[in-house]
């Protein structure tokens, strides 16, 4: 028995015309929206907010940055503005005096200004790569 692999999943259906149901619900809020905002203030004061709201809603409806819709690029825009940054260290490298043994060895200095050896990379590295693979872990389960 065959069965039939679904395909085009990422294609939405045409509901309104030309328009997906997304697109059809972006425009009819802006232009209901820019009706309300024309009923309340009149054509001179509420203008510029019709011409934002308007804007807003076709970009909404027709702007496909890297052939994605403009509602993920916001997405991304609010996640990166709101969400917290996590700054580890920023790499300098400067060198340290010679000892006696041979080379001079180079050092990472942290941002709250205390120095980083090598080994001291190494290991901060080692942690960081085992905590985050137990993080993946227990996503999984």
């Amino acid at each position: 028995m065959q069965f039939k692999v679904p395909q085009f999943l990422e294609i939405e259906d045409k509901i309104f015309g030309p328009f997906t149901f997304k697109e059809f619900v972006y425009l009819a809020g802006g232009g209901g929206l820019c009706f309300i905002i024309y009923r309340l203030l009149g054509v001179w004061l509420g203008a510029i907010p019709i011409i934002l709201i308007a804007s807003f809603s076709l970009a909404l409806t027709f702007y496909r940055p890297n052939d994605k819709p403009f509602v993920n690029m916001l997405e991304s825009v609010f996640k990166y503005v709101f969400q917290s940054k996590l700054y580890i260290w920023k790499r300098k490298k400067s060198k340290a005096p010679e000892k006696e043994g041979g080379a001079a060895q180079t050092f990472e200095t942290s941002p709250d200004g205390s120095r980083l050896n090598v080994s001291k990379l190494r290991d901060l590295a080692w942690s960081l790569d085992i905590l985050d693979l137990s993080r993946k872990k227990e996503n999984q389960l």
